[in-house]
């Protein structure tokens, strides 16, 4: 009896890493849906959306600080600390490419944004909803890893989509009759929302591995 006692003392009955991690992904969605906004708004409510969207990523800095700040305090974790550190970590990356995202078009003020960006938008949108869809299952997963399976799997698809949309606006990019000042700064776009499609499906990969590890 001491010693389930003692167990039960040392073991959290109520993690507090799950619940960051939720939050996170939260704020990852709310990001992404102002981040689809962004790309099919203009002008002032663009600068609009884009501080809204700054607003997540400091919300979303806070909470990573917090998540870092628990794995040095506390001893027990639900799954290893090196993947809740990587998990966090990425899923922070994904916000900050996001941010950058709808920054650079602030920044360089391209005379008109080409319909890829919409797409791409709309890809790193759906990605969000992935992560937060997985990231909601890290309570059951052990019983069952399906939906975080099916989840990272969709990730894994819109990473190659965002890929093979990102080769096709560049061609048509070096191959339209864009001024060279555009032509950068429309490249300049594109990229970041590329790097936000590949944080994405690196958040997929952490979860995957997880899943993997206790299967």
């Amino acid at each position: 009896m001491k010693i389930n006692s003692a167990l039960s003392f040392l073991t959290p009955k109520d993690t507090k890493f799950i619940p960051l991690l939720m939050e996170t992904a939260a704020l990852l969605v709310e990001a992404g849906n102002l981040l689809d906004r962004f790309f099919r708004a203009s002008g002032k409510q663009q600068k609009e959306i884009s501080e809204l969207i700054k607003v997540q990523e400091s919300k979303a800095d806070k909470t990573t600080g917090r998540i870092f700040k628990l794995l040095n305090e506390i001893f027990i974790t639900p799954f290893d600390r090196e993947d809740i550190h990587e998990l966090a970590n990425n899923m922070d990356d994904v916000m900050d490419s996001i941010n950058r995202s709808a920054r650079k078009v602030i920044m360089y003020s391209p005379a008109e944004l080409p319909k890829y960006t919409k797409k791409m938008a709309e890809i790193i949108q759906r990605g969000t909803v992935e992560i937060a869809t997985a990231t909601d299952e890290l309570w059951t997963f052990r019983k069952n890893d399906k939906k975080i399976r099916k989840s990272c799997k969709e990730i894994k698809n819109l990473e190659e989509l965002a890929d093979s949309i990102y080769e096709e606006s560049i061609i048509d990019l070096f191959h339209g009759d864009f001024k060279t000042l555009e032509l950068f700064k429309l490249k300049e776009v594109l990229q970041e929302m590329e790097k936000a499609a590949n944080k994405i499906n690196n958040v997929g990969k952490v979860l995957k591995t997880i899943i993997v590890k206790y299967a």
